[in-house]
């Protein structure tokens, strides 16, 4: 029973695990945003985890009670910041295999290091 405490953990690992594999071992640059976008919600999952403060109530003083625990606020601006630049780097890296696709005629990356002659082996 101890191990269902951390399940938000445990799936944080696995997401972790999964975005990263798909990043290194696929060769398809769609699949490699897929998995980026992966890694970044398992990052997300770990902030947000780590945000909740038990028995702590939101950060808004209308009277400052001595010994009242409070939530710290700055991990949801971290994540709020992070989904939007994690939205930015999804819609450039999918408007990149769009130009590669229109370029080479293909998003797998050996098709496409083939036929680019700068490309270094």
């Amino acid at each position: 029973m101890q191990l269902l405490g951390f399940f938000n953990y445990w799936i944080f690992i696995l997401l972790l695990g999964l975005g990263l594999y798909a990043i290194i071992v696929k060769r398809n640059y769609v699949k490699r945003m897929i998995g980026l976008a992966i890694f970044q919600a398992a990052v997300f999952l770990l902030y947000i985890t780590m945000d909740k403060v038990e028995g702590g109530t939101a950060p808004i003083f209308d009277t400052v009670v001595p010994g009242q625990l409070y939530a710290n606020p700055l991990p949801q601006v971290l994540i709020l910041t992070a989904i939007v630049v994690g939205i930015a780097v999804t819609s450039l890296g999918l408007a990149l295999c769009i130009r590669i696709k229109e370029e080479f005629g293909s998003i797998e990356e050996h098709e496409v290091r083939a036929l680019d002659p700068d490309a270094r082996a």
